[in-house]
């Protein structure tokens, strides 16, 4: 078995196939706004949340070609989310992944339908049928998505740290915000990558939520970490800009030390939460230690 760095540079060529397949051709009209679709989604990022629905697929014995939908599904959410977190009315910033952001390579309203245009791709692909998944099990995975993505997920954790700006947060509505704004797509890659094989068992299924749930916040904490100590040209993106912004983060609550630490302890109970799987679940325990020692 290829080891975690391997595997990890296999998925994310094989993401960099798939989406390309699955955005439109820069001939096609609009062509301004497809040019922008392939900007934003190809040729760069850790590609974690694919990572996560491929290593989440094999712990539960799914395919790899029925995982692609899905994590080509839940990439494409992601970027639809980074390109609008971008915008002036949001978080304002003008470099992503190593390069300018979208609206500052095009315009404001080209950014703005980029994202709307990625997020209808997103159930596009997802919606596509595949022998051997059933088509209750296809509307299942694509109401994971719609509500991971909405006002009770991902829309509405963004929704929250917007409101958030200057205030001081304890601990809870923190995480309360993560839980959403970040955790609420990565447990979405999780159980997708998991349902690719098929209805899950409801003990297999409450181990990969927890899993999820500290990996998801693992993954901010580090993140927040990440943002006062690396500089720009590591991270792909302006580093500080939460502190200058007056975001409510992990190292206004405790120093980078014991965030550090923290994080280190959610990894741990994810690890225990896939315990049930066996070796099954190699690539998801890879995964979460990646989290915690990652350098951007």
């Amino acid at each position: 078995m290829a080891d975690f760095a391997a595997w990890s540079r296999a998925v994310q060529t094989r993401m960099e196939s798939a989406l390309d397949r699955a955005l439109p051709a820069e001939s096609l009209a609009p062509q301004g706004l497809h040019a922008a679709m392939r900007y934003v989604a190809l040729g760069g990022g850790k590609r974690v949340r694919p990572m996560l629905a491929f290593a989440a697929g094999e712990a539960a014995g799914a395919d790899a070609d029925h995982v692609e939908p899905a994590a080509c599904a839940v990439e494409l959410i992601h970027v639809y989310s980074l390109t609008h977190d971008d915008l002036p009315c949001m978080d304002d910033d003008d470099l992503r992944r190593g390069k300018p952001t979208c609206h500052v390579r095009f315009d404001e309203a080209t950014a703005l339908l980029v994202g709307d245009a990625l997020q209808s791709l997103a159930f596009d692909v997802l919606a596509r049928p595949l022998p051997g998944l059933y088509g209750e099990t296809r509307v299942e995975m694509l109401g994971l998505l719609a509500r991971a993505s909405g006002s009770r997920g991902m829309a509405g954790g963004q929704a929250v740290d917007l409101d958030s700006t200057g205030k001081t947060l304890d601990l809870a509505e923190l995480e309360f915000m993560h839980i959403h704004k970040t955790g609420a797509l990565i447990q979405a890659a999780v159980l997708l990558g998991a349902l690719s094989a098929g209805p899950l068992a409801a003990d297999a299924r409450a181990g990969l939520e927890r899993y999820a749930r500290c990996v998801g916040l693992a993954f901010q904490v580090m993140d927040d970490v990440l943002d006062a100590e690396t500089d720009t040209a590591t991270l792909g993106k302006t580093a500080g800009k939460d502190a200058a912004q007056g975001k409510a983060t992990y190292l206004t609550l405790m120093s980078a030390r014991d965030a550090r630490g923290y994080a280190a302890e959610l990894i741990a109970d994810a690890e225990r939460a896939i315990e049930p799987f066996g070796p099954a679940a190699r690539r998801l325990s890879e995964i979460a230690r990646f989290i915690v020692e990652r350098r951007y």
